[in-house]
């Protein structure tokens, strides 16, 4: 039979790895009584754990959630797990939390065995984050909003637009929508009696909340298409529409979500929707997809990569591009 102190600490393991358990189901897994294991429950309420019980057949055991927070018993996945959350949160893109992600993370490491120590440093080397210059997003905010989508209350707000326009706005909120690189808010915005979508770090809320409103059925019956069909106006100052030359289900495959909106166009090819904030750049995430593509829009795209062609070509030995190659610049680039 284990120890009390030990035999405890197996119990809570037991009784955080699933919602309920019978007494004779914990009793034959520590190898103990069933009044052993009543009386180890008593000793854990002591400790500040609330653990709920209901008697008869059908009855058992669950830890439920308290006042105070209780130690955790992790397994060695599940720390590496937090401990790479941790690193993650301490350099995202939701700021607010860095600082308490920092000291939460010197906390566990302190007490992680070497052995784990070693996988998370391991796996944190071999990680590369290009997640530096997105915008920061308050997390006091996320929270704001999320709780007024919670409680269907209304929200009143400041909001700059990409062209540095600002309004104020009241909007139901409906979803935050988070793309891998920026926050969204999706929202019906009541004067204009329409949806639209804000950048979270570019709004700004007031207080108090408005009214409570009923919920309305989302746009397109879909939150995250409709976001993604629209980001090119919400989020990217040149919006282009690619045809892709292979099945949209290989598309899925090789473009995050964040990139753009996928269509089907046939069984052998699809159109890309998709933006950025100069040609340069819209350029090179094509490039980078190793995909045969033909722009359909804009213009100045397909003129932007003819001269890139021409660049290239050059580089590798063949012809020389015009005299003008570095001149004939189009807007945006």
């Amino acid at each position: 039979m284990l120890e009390t102190s030990v035999r405890l600490l197996a119990l809570l393991a037991l009784l955080q790895s699933r919602p309920e358990w019978s007494g004779a189901q914990l009793a034959d897994r520590l190898g103990v009584t069933t009044r052993t294991v009543r009386n180890d429950m008593e000793r854990l309420r002591l400790l500040g754990y609330h653990v709920h019980s209901a008697p008869g057949t059908g009855g058992g055991y669950r830890l439920g959630a308290g006042a105070q927070l209780p130690p955790l018993l992790l397994d060695d996945e599940e720390t590496v797990a937090v401990a790479l959350g941790l690193r993650t949160a301490a350099s995202g893109t939701v700021a607010g939390i860095e600082e308490p992600s920092v000291r939460a993370l010197a906390k566990l490491e302190r007490m992680l065995p070497s052995r784990l120590r070693h996988r998370v440093n391991a796996l944190q080397s071999a990680t590369v984050s290009v997640a530096r210059g997105r915008p920061a997003v308050d997390a006091a905010t996320l929270t704001a909003i999320a709780a007024a989508v919670r409680d269907h209350e209304s929200l009143r707000l400041d909001y700059l637009d990409r062209e540095g326009e600002a309004t104020t706005r009241v909007v139901e909120p409906h979803r935050l929508v988070h793309t891998g690189r920026l926050w969204y808010l999706v929202a019906w915005d009541a004067r204009r009696s329409d949806w639209r979508t804000f950048r979270v770090d570019r709004l700004r809320l007031r207080t108090p909340n408005g009214p409570r409103f009923t919920p309305r059925e989302p746009p397109e019956g879909d939150v995250g298409a409709y976001l993604m069909r629209g980001v090119g106006s919400a989020a990217w100052r040149i919006q282009a529409r690619v045809r892709l030359h292979v099945p949209v289900e290989t598309a899925v495959e090789r473009i995050p979500a964040e990139a753009g909106l996928l269509e089907p166009l046939d069984e052998h090819s699809c159109v890309l929707v998709t933006g950025g904030d100069r040609l340069h750049d819209l350029a090179s995430f094509l490039g980078s997809l190793d995909l045969d593509f033909t722009v359909l829009a804009p213009d100045e795209l397909a003129h932007h990569l003819r001269r890139l062609a021409a660049r290239y070509t050059t580089a590798a030995g063949g012809s020389q591009p015009p005299a003008n190659g570095n001149r004939d610049r189009p807007a945006g680039d």
